[in-house]
């Protein structure tokens, strides 16, 4: 019985794929197997008897597994005796030699993450491609800034994904940064002292991270430190939190008083099952809904760190969950805000109408700054413009008509410089050349 969004709503096949358990016993078999090749490297078996054993393990099934695990209840004792099955006799009495639960566990896990390392860079590339192709075309739409929900100076769309473009490149630094600490693999035994390897512990410890594509641990105890896995998911937390961002700041701007922007709505698409005029922005909604999901993840994998001497179980039920939907979910938003910006819609004349709606009050500190520039005080400056704004508000006029009717103004400016002022695409002082100097930088650091 199926229960689980993750299994039939959200999340990529392709990371599905690298967190099932079919994939979760087959790394682990591919740890035991690494571990028998380092074995026979140091003399313990024979190499050739480890090639067969490598193809009879392909025989060991997740079914005959979890049976096995049914009557021990222990999930990496019933690998250990399902591959003690199917492989020669003497190959079978140095499975798991030396080694502990969590030195497969840990092992196969973070080959997990490598590969889901992989698929993250990929799709943070793509979207940072996509959000400076963006900041570019839209480079010179000049467009109402807003705070705090008010009217602010003008801004351009371009300016907008360029700062998109931006978080998404640091992201993509700090997994690059964070994948020298996360991919580290273990084989140090119960305690993490290589007892039961002896002299022999560092470099067998050494192929079989080298054979799985990973590095050793620098130290460990009955598992890998869990302060890596902590730095990991707030990664991905605060991932999330960029595309949550993204998301809202799109849903803002597709709403009907606003208007600026639209997620693509398919031909047949449906947006309400009793208003058959809607168009909902459920991709960008359901960023930011999931995105909450994942940043809940932060506390539990901080609390999983948290362990007795050198190990309790309790951090072993709460990552089987964590680790996986943290993933699952961060590459999903991922994937969905990758296709939300390739497919977006700009409305460039509701942009232009929203800009002019506000009657040159979003200029105000073009007028104020040029006052101080010709002579008055910054501070007396503001005050008046501030005055004349307000007048503007109560009589639902211009801030132009209002500036040309007050003879504190026209002592400094005539009426044609005034609306040179006026112009939005007159004040948006760099913002040009920063997009510019962004896209610069994203594709350097992403590397297209």
């Amino acid at each position: 019985m199926i229960v689980h969004p993750i299994d039939y709503r959200y999340g990529t096949k392709e990371m599905k794929r690298i967190w099932s358990e079919e994939s979760r016993i087959r790394r682990m078999i591919w740890v035991e197997m690494a571990l028998l090749r380092a074995l026979a490297k140091k003399g313990y078996l024979d190499e050739e008897k480890v090639k067969k054993a490598q193809k009879d393990a392909l025989k060991v099934t997740p079914e005959r597994v979890k049976e096995i695990e049914r009557e021990i209840r222990h999930d990496v004792m019933a690998l250990v005796k399902a591959i003690s099955e199917v492989v020669d006799d003497e190959v079978a009495r140095w499975v798991h030699f030396g080694a502990t639960s969590n030195d497969i566990v840990d092992t196969a896990v973070a080959t997990q993450l490598r590969d889901s390392v992989k698929i993250l860079e990929l799709k943070l590339r793509k979207l940072g491609k996509l959000l400076c192709e963006r900041a570019l075309r839209y480079r010179d739409v000049v467009c109402l800034g807003r705070t705090h929900g008010q009217p602010a100076l003008p801004t351009t769309y371009g300016f907008r994904f360029a700062v998109f473009a931006s978080e998404i490149a640091r992201h993509y630094i700090r997994l690059q940064q964070l994948k020298e600490r996360l991919l580290v693999g273990k084989m140090s035994g119960a305690v993490g002292t290589q007892a039961g390897f002896g002299k022999d512990g560092f470099e067998i410890e050494e192929e079989v991270t080298r054979l799985l594509g990973l590095k050793p641990a620098i130290i460990s105890t009955q598992i890998i430190p869990r302060d890596i896995y902590c730095e990991y998911v707030e990664f991905l937390s605060n991932l999330a939190t960029t595309l949550e961002k993204m998301a809202t700041n799109f849903r803002i701007l597709q709403r009907s008083e606003v208007g600026e922007l639209m997620e693509e709505f398919g031909e047949k698409q449906v947006g309400s099952s009793t208003m058959p005029h809607k168009r909902n922005p459920i991709d960008c909604e359901n960023v930011c809904g999931i995105a909450r999901v994942i940043r809940g993840f932060v506390e539990p994998q901080h609390q999983s760190a948290i362990l007795w001497e050198e190990r309790d179980l309790t951090n072993s039920s709460a990552e089987r969950i964590i680790l996986v939907e943290a993933t699952v979910l961060a590459d999903h938003i991922l994937t969905k805000m990758i296709r939300v910006v390739e497919r977006l819609e700009l409305n460039l004349d509701r942009i232009r109408e929203n800009l002019e709606r506000v009657r040159g009050l979003n200029l105000s500190e073009a007028v104020m700054l040029a006052l101080t520039k010709r002579g008055m005080g910054r501070q007396e400056a503001h005050e008046l413009v501030r005055e004349i704004a307000m007048r503007a508000y109560r009589n639902n006029t211009s801030l132009l008509d209002e500036l040309v009717r007050d003879d504190r103004i026209l002592k400094y400016f005539k009426r044609e410089e005034l609306e040179e002022l006026l112009k939005p695409e007159n004040y948006i002082g760099t913002a040009r050349e920063r997009v510019e100097r962004v896209v610069r930088w994203v594709e350097g650091v992403l590397g297209f």
